[in-house]
């Protein structure tokens, strides 16, 4: 993977005024995937949306790590969950029409 599709663990910490060991620990939950390049920390770009809305809500919200992997995982769920209903409709329209 290109260099440039990754971001710096460090740079992101200092951004964002956070520990590198919410990035690990969130790695080690299995909430986000982290490259290790050269003894160094990346995070993928296409994971920064995520990562950001989890620095949110440990900052903002004072919500814990097993909160985060609550509420990630209850997402994720309802998510699926939109796409199988809007794939359903899509399949009855078919009957319907």
């Amino acid at each position: 993977m290109p260099t440039s599709q990754l971001i710096a663990a460090t740079e992101f910490c200092i951004y964002h005024n956070i520990e590198l060991s919410f990035i690990e620990s969130l790695q080690q939950s299995g909430l986000i995937t982290v490259v290790v390049q050269e003894e160094r920390l990346f995070v993928e770009e296409n994971e920064l949306p995520q990562l950001e809305k989890m620095v949110r809500l440990y900052h903002e919200m004072d919500i814990n790590l097993e909160g985060i992997e609550t509420i990630t995982y209850l997402l994720q769920r309802m998510n699926d969950m939109q796409r199988q209903i809007a794939e359903l409709n899509k399949r009855l329209s078919l009957y319907e029409g």
